[in-house]
């Protein structure tokens, strides 16, 4: 969606959108919240071991700058002057960890992604831990104890990196999420770099008190984290300092809110009771509670929404997160290789129109809410000869749906009225197919904003809004009016609830798959091993074969 060749009224808001599949700089009308420009690069995810996802944080700060550059030269060739860019906000994947070393600038290991499940024995030994009666963890922070949170990360890093254990000795070392890594660079890094997060991110480490919106001391002591290491915690919508380089040098960075929080102000859920999915490498479902902190008995989490300046109040969230959703469109791209690019799925899924009883639950890493059961994984089931890629693709596109199904039961329960209508945004929902098949399976309508773009919207209008920023009004009269696609249901609520039962009883078949770490899922066993027991291993095989074929 880009502009024509004419001049543009109002100031300019950018807003920097890293996500777990790619980074992007987009660049928004302040008094239109229209999309003038953007650019994308995909990001490398890496698996060195089963379960374990890792990324550079060098190559995400470089992707960071070459989206601006490139953003601003499209804004170039469209005779928009980026000195009308008044502010920047950065939106991000929330959770992934990274430690750099505040004197060199230089991450000390890669970046150990939200999906990466390497802390599952951290995890079962901390939560021996925690006295039946007083879970002080969830209480305090709103977050079951799941590898999915930075703590654990954190103290795997420093556990097992000695890089990282030599740089805390020395005093030398800064955590963060990536927002927190992405601000500090930004701002100058090793010259004077800002190292800060906000309240949206602080709340999503297991170390931040949702409550008195602090780091805590109690939190910190039980997973073993010198305090001295975390980033100032600021409020979602303040200047935290300058662009020292590149094409917008001296712009403010003014805005910073994860992802899911930026999607939700980006969808203008500002009152009690709205609430957003956001269909990206996971799919997460968040619901407005206001002033007050909304405990889950099905599953979901209570997280910080917004807090958007440094003397406005704060907004709480139930969550509901799904840790693999496009995800799944990428792994039959990357891994099995059935299609070329993420949009050739909806083309495959249309061949069919069904999954013709195959059920695909994507459990890469265990399933998120609202099982929280790391035991989990993957499987495909109900093949029969007859099935083909094209169910296989339509399978993929309805577990994502079912996904979200679950979630939004677990909420409707914790919220007591259900929700009419599901408002949507993500890259994902550019896949007519799957928000048709989104609304047959919820048997509610889905609505869509023609421009999907929310979770940049969202860090865009937090950043413009900022004191001594003021080009972005929040106030609900000045709020653009946004054009909505809707999805009706176009199945029979009989028909919805028996897909939905079937795809229930695959999801128990996927859970209890993992029991104890295996060889396989652990590849250092195996250099552990002495040869002779390899050769021992190879003889037994080699006499068991000729045994079973006859062979004397």
């Amino acid at each position: 969606m880009a502009a024509s060749n004419k001049a543009v009224l109002g100031p300019l808001v950018g807003a920097v959108d890293q996500g777990t599949s790619s980074t992007r700089f987009l660049v928004f009308n302040s008094k239109t919240a229209e999309l003038l420009s953007h650019h994308q690069v995909e990001i490398k995810q890496e698996f060195p071991r089963e379960g374990w996802v890792e990324q550079d944080p060098k190559e995400i700060l470089h992707s960071v700058y070459e989206c601006i550059e490139k953003t601003c030269e499209k804004l170039g060739q469209l005779n928009i002057d980026i000195s009308n860019i008044k502010a920047i906000g950065v939106s991000n994947q929330r959770e992934t960890t990274v430690v750099w070393d505040k004197i060199t600038g230089e991450p000390l290991y890669n970046a150990v992604v939200w999906l990466d499940l390497r802390t599952q024995s951290t995890v079962e030994s901390l939560s021996k831990r925690i006295p039946g009666n007083n879970n002080f963890v969830k209480s305090k922070t709103g977050l079951p104890l799941s590898t999915y949170f930075s703590a654990v990360k954190l103290r795997w890093l420093l556990d097992n990196v000695r890089k990282v254990q030599k740089a805390v000795e020395e005093k030398r070392a800064l955590f963060g999420t990536i927002d927190s890594w992405l601000i500090w660079s930004l701002t100058g890094g090793v010259n004077g770099g800002v190292h800060c997060t906000d309240v949206t991110n602080a709340s999503r480490t297991m170390l931040f008190n949702i409550h008195s919106l602090e780091w805590d001391k109690q939190l910190c002591e039980f997973f073993g984290i010198p305090m001295e290491i975390l980033p100032n915690v600021r409020s979602s919508s303040e200047i935290y300092g300058l662009m020292k380089a590149g094409a917008l040098e001296g712009v403010p960075i003014s805005g910073c809110l994860g992802d899911q929080s930026a999607a939700l102000v980006g969808q203008m859920c500002f009152q009690i009771g709205q609430a957003k999915n956001t269909y990206g490498t996971g799919c997460f479902l968040l619901c407005n509670t206001g002033h007050k902190c909304v405990f889950s008995d099905h599953g979901l989490l209570t997280t910080v929404a917004y807090k958007l300046g440094r003397d406005k109040p704060v907004y709480y969230a139930l969550e509901g997160s799904v840790a693999i959703a496009g995800a799944v469109i990428r792994w039959l791209r990357d891994n099995l290789g059935i299609i070329k690019t993420s949009e050739e799925i909806e083309k495959l899924a249309k061949e069919v129109g069904t999954s013709y009883g195959c059920y695909f639950v994507p459990a890469f890493s265990g399933l998120y809410a609202p099982y929280w059961e790391p035991s989990a994984r993957g499987i495909i089931c109900g093949l029969t000869q007859f099935t083909n890629k094209c169910h296989i693709a339509f399978a993929a596109l309805e577990a994502v749906c079912f996904q979200t199904r679950e979630i939004l039961d677990a909420m409707n329960r914790d919220c007591g009225i259900p929700l009419s209508h599901l408002q949507v945004d993500g890259g994902m929902t550019s896949n007519k197919i799957l928000m048709q098949l989104q609304a047959d399976i919820l048997y509610i309508p889905v609505v869509k904003p023609s421009m999907p773009e929310t979770t940049a919207l969202g860090a865009a209008m937090a950043a413009g809004a900022a004191e001594g920023v003021g080009v972005w009004s929040l106030e609900p009269e000045d709020l653009s009016a946004v054009t909505m696609e809707r999805f009706e249901p176009q199945i029979n609520a009989e028909e919805s609830e028996i897909r939905y039962s079937t795809w229930k009883k695959a999801v128990m078949k996927s859970m209890g798959w993992v029991t104890t770490q295996s060889p396989e899922s652990d590849p250092s066993i195996f250099c552990s091993l002495p040869l002779g027991f390899f050769i021992v291993s190879s003889m037994v095989m080699l006499i068991g074969a000729r045994y079973i074929s006859g062979i004397p």
